[in-house]
């Protein structure tokens, strides 16, 4: 017992939160208790969930629950992981420069407190720390990063976690011009985190008042550039569909209304009861605009006011949700699958680039000379793929993560089917739900003018690229190692069909491949052309399964009515085969 006990004093001792402190005091009070009974026991084991481990810095950079220890998120934790990018900016800098880091912060619980502690040990580790002026989306410190031309820029949001998680999410410019980090800086910075953390006590680490608090100039230059993503023409004034926007509890909406401003668009109705910041999350299960419910308050305020058109940011607004009407569900509307909104913004992307290309050739007489690319995650719709051949783009795949498909040379578009979407890369290098919110609603006023809606559109590119629907299959597990072993047993002995249409070829991906790296997925294609992913997911105990189908033979109705025919069968199949 007094092991662990005696590290949990040791933390103790250096943890400058008032709740965090409290909490951990009253758990070593019962750990001590004696003589032993079942509450010591389960005191001591959660002093060794806490304890025996840490929570690693990746290429997300942090990400837990708010509570006492080393393998949750608290001021100490984000104090070592300051301190420890500072020495790693140190160390990659120039002679003579002197590295800068911009830091943002969304509504949740703590992050706040964190941006200032990290400020304050940025600074008084000699870097130039940006500390932005006031809860803002993750966009805005991407944006923040290439803008300022700072070192690096951090930003601290948990996205759509549960409540009481809070993370810590890193970009770095320069080459990497804003991009989330990506191995080998992972690893790197984590090594100086853990050096920070055995060698130095939290209350000793330097501190410096002598931060800059950003000018409010930052936030107009992107409100700027962001409204310039989805300007509405003339032509188009008085054609808007009628909208509807919820922010989810996070702090979308304040940027979001000035971007529409600026962009020329009558303000949405508003979900009151999520509009502003509250890191309670109230009125959802889960702040998730894919989770079942998340959209029931968007949906009663719709039909109130015979909305069009449905629009919802995650809580720090890196995500995008659509929803539209459909007679046919409970709700009246249904909400548009990633991959639904990734074709349709990606469709815009080529046509713009196509007018601009020949805009530029008719002026100076040729066109770009860089390839453009439209890019998407592995997991994602290969219907991309289709709309690239069709207008002579380049097409590339990467792993799962914006980090990777932000980093696409020539990328003009990039989405992943988890709601996340890139429209202006040349301004922001991450998933922006801004941006691609208010392209999203240029392009239904565009639609609108000659009477069509997205529902229209996105069976007219059934009709020109082929018709794409997929469907995911997840298997949540209470022992890790149970993925382990289903990845091992599709390896060992693969399936030869899956609900009856047999296997053409399994890729194993953890090799890498000749276009991307290692990672622990498996790509099945069938002999009717569908395909199938099977991964663990990276932020949860769960085997995700992404499955994608496509017909472009014979009508409309028959493409759909085929492409549903096949994509239950193989779903079916999956859940069998992974069960």
């Amino acid at each position: 017992m007094s092991g662990i006990v005696a590290v949990a004093e040791a933390w103790l001792a250096q943890d400058p939160d008032t709740e965090t402190r409290a909490e951990l005091t009253r758990l070593i009070a019962r750990a001590r208790v004696e003589p032993a009974d079942d509450d010591v026991a389960d005191a001591l084991s959660t002093l060794h969930e806490r304890f025996d481990d840490r929570l690693k810095f990746g290429t997300a950079g942090l990400r837990g629950e708010i509570a006492a220890g080393s393998n949750r998120m608290n001021r100490v934790l984000v104090a070592q992981a300051a301190a420890g990018i500072a020495a790693y900016l140190l160390e990659k800098a120039a002679p003579g420069v002197v590295p800068s880091v911009v830091i943002g912060y969304d509504g949740r619980k703590n992050s706040q407190v964190f941006a200032a502690d990290s400020a304050e040990l940025l600074a008084g580790a000699g870097l130039r720390a940006i500390l932005l002026p006031r809860l803002l989306p993750t966009p805005v410190v991407a944006f923040a990063v290439r803008h300022l031309d700072a070192s690096a820029g951090i930003m601290v949001t948990a996205s759509h976690n549960p409540p009481n998680d809070n993370g810590y999410k890193v970009y770095l410019g320069g080459i990497d011009e804003g991009s989330q980090i990506v191995a080998p800086a992972d690893e790197e910075i984590e090594t100086h985190i853990r050096r920070v953390a055995a060698e130095s006590l939290v209350p000793e680490l330097p501190r410096s008042a002598a931060y800059t608090v950003a000018a409010e100039s930052v936030i107009d230059a992107y409100v700027t550039a962001t409204a310039a993503a989805g300007l509405l023409p003339p032509s188009e004034i008085g054609a808007q569909p009628r909208t509807v926007y919820t922010a989810m509890h996070g702090v979308g909406w304040q940027t979001f209304s000035r971007v529409l401003g600026a962009a020329g668009f009558i303000e949405p109705d508003l979900v009151l009861a999520q509009i502003e910041p509250d890191a309670r999350f109230p009125t959802v299960a889960f702040p998730n605009p894919e989770e079942p419910g998340a959209l029931d308050l968007a949906y009663e305020t719709a039909q109130s006011s015979g909305a069009h058109l449905i629009i919802a940011n995650d809580p720090d607004a890196d995500r995008l949700a659509i929803a539209v009407p459909d007679k046919s569900t409970d709700s009246g509307y249904r909400r548009l699958t990633g991959n639904e909104v990734g074709a349709l913004l990606g469709w815009r992307a080529a046509e713009k680039h196509a007018a601009a290309s020949a805009a530029a050739t008719e002026t100076v007489g040729s066109a770009a000379t860089e390839p453009a690319t439209l890019a998407c995650s592995v997991v994602s719709s290969p219907a991309l793929s289709a709309v690239a051949a069709a207008y002579g783009l380049r097409f590339q795949e990467t792993l799962t993560g914006f980090k990777w498909v932000s980093r696409v040379p020539g990328l003009i578009f990039g989405f992943e089917e988890a709601l996340g979407y890139l429209v202006n890369p040349e301004s922001v290098r991450d998933k922006d739900g801004i941006s691609a919110a208010v392209a999203l609603l240029s392009l239904a006023s565009e639609l609108a003018v000659d009477g069509f809606t997205l529902s229209d559109q996105l069976d007219r590119f059934s009709e020109r690229f082929g018709h794409y629907d997929s469907a995911q299959v997840s298997l949540r597990v209470t022992d890790l190692s149970r993925i382990g072993e289903i990845m091992a047993a599709l390896r060992a002995d693969p399936p030869q069909s899956i609900g009856g249409v047999a296997v053409a070829s399994i890729d194993d991906l953890s090799a890498g491949s000749a276009e991307l790296p290692p990672s622990d997925i498996l790509r099945i294609t069938t002999t009717d052309g569908s395909r199938i992913m099977v991964r663990p997911s990276g932020t949860e105990p769960k085997l995700k399964v992404y499955i994608d189908v496509s017909s472009s033979e014979g009508s409309l109705a028959k493409r759909k009515a085929s492409v549903a025919k096949r994509l239950s069968a193989l779903e079916r199949g999956m859940r069998e085969l992974v069960a």
